[in-house]
Formats: C-alpha cells, sequence, structure tokens
C-alpha cells in the first residue's frame, strides 16, 4: 500500500515558511519499517486543492494532509475535500463538545468563525489533538491535521500506532555503501543483477558530485534478510570487478 503527504501552504512556496513535515513524517514511518511513496505541496488555491484530493481520493493511498484546517480565509482544505468527495461541510457533534470544553477552559467565546474548526466534511471521523484538543478529521483513508508542526506530528503518529499498527514492519531494512571513483552508468549492470535475484526489493544508486572521483551511494531497501543477501551479492562483485566501496550503514 503506498503512503502519500500533501503539504498545504502558499507560505512554504513562497519560501516565507521552510517546510519541515517531509523529513519528519519519513522519519516517523522509517521508524515503524514503512516508507513514503509521494509527496505534494500544493498552495491555497481552492480549485487545485479540490482536483489534488479528488485525484488522490480515487485512490486507495494512505495520505497524510498537513495545513488549510484552521478558521482564516485561506485555511480552504475542508471544503475543498468536502466538494472533492461531492458532500457538505458540517459541524461535527463530538468536534463541538471538544471545541466547547476547550474554549471554557481557556475562556475563549465561541464565535461563528471559532465553530468553523470543527466542520468538517460529512461523515468525518475526529483525529485527536493532544495539544489543544481541537481534532483533525479522517475520511477513508485520508487523514488531515492542522499545519503547526507542533499539533501534526503527534496527530499523525497517533494514526501510525493506532489506525495503521498492523502496516509496523519490523523487518524493513535499508543497507547501501558508497562506490568511488567509477561512474553511475557503469554500474548500471550489476544492479540489475541484484535485482534480478532479488526482484521485491528496490534498487537505488545516488551519485555525488561534491567530489573530484565521482562517488555513488548503492543499496537496497525492503526485507531484512532480503536487504543482507542482496548487499552482500553487490559487494562481491564490486570487489570481484575491482570497484572500491566502503559500507555507509
Amino acid at each position: 500500500m503506498r503512503i502519500g503527504l500533501i503539504i498545504v501552504g502558499d507560505e512554504i512556496l513562497s519560501g516565507r515558511r521552510a517546510d519541515q513535515h517531509l523529513p519528519k513524517v519519513v522519519a516517523m514511518l522509517v521508524q515503524r519499517g514503512m516508507s513514503l511513496s509521494w509527496a505534494k505541496i500544493v498552495g491555497d488555491d481552492k480549485e487545485l486543492l479540490e482536483a489534488t484530493y479528488q485525484n488522490t481520493l480515487a485512490t486507495d493511498d494512505i495520505v497524510f494532509s498537513t495545513g488549510g484546517i484552521g478558521a482564516t480565509p485561506d485555511d480552504l482544505t475542508r471544503e475543498a475535500v468536502a466538494k472533492a468527495l461531492g458532500v457538505k461541510t458540517e459541524r461535527h457533534p463530538e468536534g463541538v463538545v471538544l471545541l466547547e470544553k476547550t474554549a471554557k477552559k481557556r475562556n475563549l467565546a465561541l464565535t461563528e468563525q471559532r465553530y468553523r474548526l470543527v466542520e468538517f466534511p460529512s461523515g468525518a471521523e475526529l483525529i485527536p489533538n493532544p495539544v489543544n484538543s481541537i481534532p483533525g478529521f479522517t475520511v477513508g483513508s485520508h487523514h488531515f491535521v492542522p499545519g503547526f508542526p507542533e499539533m501534526a506530528w503527534p496527530m499523525i503518529e497517533w494514526l501510525l500506532d493506532n489506525r495503521y499498527r498492523h502496516l509496523h514492519d519490523n523487518q524493513y531494512a535499508e543497507r547501501s555503501v558508497l562506490v568511488t571513483g567509477t561512474h553511475e552508468g557503469d554500474l548500471i549492470p550489476l544492479l540489475e543483477s541484484v535485482a534480478n535475484s532479488y526482484p521485491a526489493l528496490k534498487l537505488f544508486c545516488l551519485p555525488s558530485m561534491k567530489h573530484e572521483l565521482p562517488v555513488n551511494e548503492v543499496g537496497a531497501k525492503g526485507n531484512a534478510a532480503e536487504v543482507k543477501a542482496a548487499m552482500q551479492e553487490l559487494k562481491e562483485m564490486l570487489t570481484s570487478q575491482g570497484y572500491q566501496w566502503e559500507r555507509v550503514n
């Protein structure tokens, strides 16, 4: 099953804010033996957001979407998701209870604008927010959380450890070596040979231009036992053909 990440906000595209979600989500997934298949950054644009969600909701992908679920005019995610689903947004009863409890605790006036915080597409489920109790929401395998990292990350971790615990894989591994003094193209036959022997693995080659001599990080990721065997085969082939290499991890 593929996992995707949608990062919403003009501030990322304009450079006003630097994205922190992509590396953090990748790290959270790797810790659980999972991996990210794709990521998109989308601005605060109604039509573009609606089209994006319409496309991703038509798949079986697990999707985490950050940002755009506040109460200001540039928070467009909820309405875009509702339009993509062909439903209306509505106040979530449980969300209203949480909002009213939070408002009372913090002595905040409950305005129409604040109630927007718990208006979600019809049929949505809530995602608990441990920071201020204002929830995110889920529709199908799509999960929508705030743009604030302090809120988004524990909410995504909650989903990974509760809703998707069955997908955790403690047998997942990534291993690689650095090959110095040869170009990427020269390594293709070796990588193809290993890939043919271990079709369930993903082989990769990452060239670097930071050195006087060409340097390539080559490796494999997937089931730990197969990765170990594949890397042993790759290292033996590199050695037999006279390539200089060193282990990375």
